[in-house]
C-alpha cells in the first residue's frame, strides 16, 4: 500500500487563522511551483514513479483539498488506475475562515485507488464495519485535527492525525504488508503502521522531518517494545 500526502501548493504569501492567530500560510520551498502545468506535470511523475514500485494487487490513498485534487485525480486516471472511493475527511474543528467571503473549509478529500481495474485489491470490511458500530463504513470520515501529545518532538506544518493514518492503513493492509510514504513528512503514516506491525519505507528532502519521524519512532519503540 502507499499513502501519499504531496504538496498542495497553498504557499503563495496568503494568511490563515492558528490557534487564534494570523499566520503565513508558507510552509517551504517544497509547497510552492510555478501554476497549474507544473504542479499537474509532477503529479503526474510522482504518481507514476508509485504505479511502477506498487504490487498488482496493491493500492494507493492520496490526500489533498481543492488545490491540487482535482489534478491527482486526472494524473490516476492518466496512468489507468482504478479510483475505488473518494474519502471525505471532515475537519471537527477547522480553522475559521478570515476572509468571511466564501464557507469555512472543514474537509479533505482522499482518494483511495487500486493499481489496475482489473486488480484485486484487499479491503478489511469486517473490521471497518465493527468500528462503525457493526454497520457500513461510509466514505465520510470525522475525525479531529492533530492531538499535541502527536506533536511532541515538533510538528509538520501538513501533519495528519494519527487516528486517520490508522484506519487507512486497516481498511487496506493486513499485519506484515509494506507500506510505503513518499511524502514522509513527520512520519504518522511510519508511527501507524508501527503500531499496527506493518513494515515501512517513507521517503523525504527535508532532513529535520526525517530526525522529526525518528525520535517519533523511539517513542513506538519503548511503548511496543520494538527493538
Amino acid at each position: 500500500m502507499i499513502f501519499a500526502d504531496p504538496p498542495y501548493f497553498l504557499s503563495n504569501d496568503g494568511i490563515t487563522c492558528q490557534s487564534g492567530r494570523m499566520v503565513s500560510v508558507n510552509k517551504g520551498e517544497w509547497d510552492k511551483a510555478e501554476g497549474v502545468k507544473e504542479i499537474h506535470s509532477f503529479n503526474l511523475d510522482w504518481i507514476g514513479e508509485c504505479k511502477r514500485v506498487l504490487k498488482d494487487d496493491g493500492t494507493i490513498w492520496i490526500s489533498g483539498t481543492y488545490h491540487n485534487i482535482y489534478s491527482l485525480g486526472m494524473a490516476l486516471l492518466e496512468h489507468e488506475y482504478k479510483i475505488l472511493n473518494n474519502i471525505v475527511w471532515f475537519k471537527t474543528n477547522p480553522p475559521p475562515n478570515l476572509g468571511c467571503r466564501c464557507f469555512t473549509h472543514a474537509n479533505e478529500t482522499i482518494i483511495w485507488a487500486r493499481k489496475h481495474k482489473d486488480s484485486k485489491h484487499y479491503f478489511n470490511y469486517k473490521l471497518m464495519k465493527q468500528l462503525n458500530n457493526d454497520r457500513q463504513m461510509k466514505d465520510v470520515w470525522k475525525i479531529g485535527q492533530v492531538k499535541k501529545s502527536e506533536k511532541k518532538y515538533g510538528k509538520h506544518p501538513t501533519q495528519k492525525p494519527l487516528e486517520l493514518l490508522k484506519r487507512i492503513v486497516m481498511a487496506s493492509t493486513e499485519e506484515g504488508m509494506v507500506i510505503l510514504d513518499p511524502f514522509n513528512g513527520s512520519g504518522t503514516t511510519g508511527i501507524a503502521a508501527a503500531e499496527l506491525s506493518r513494515k515501512y519505507i517513507g521517503i523525504d528532502l527535508e532532513e529535520e522531518y526525517l530526525e522529526l519521524t525518528r525520535k517519533r519512532y523511539d517513542d513506538v519503540k519503548k511503548k511496543l517494545r520494538l527493538f
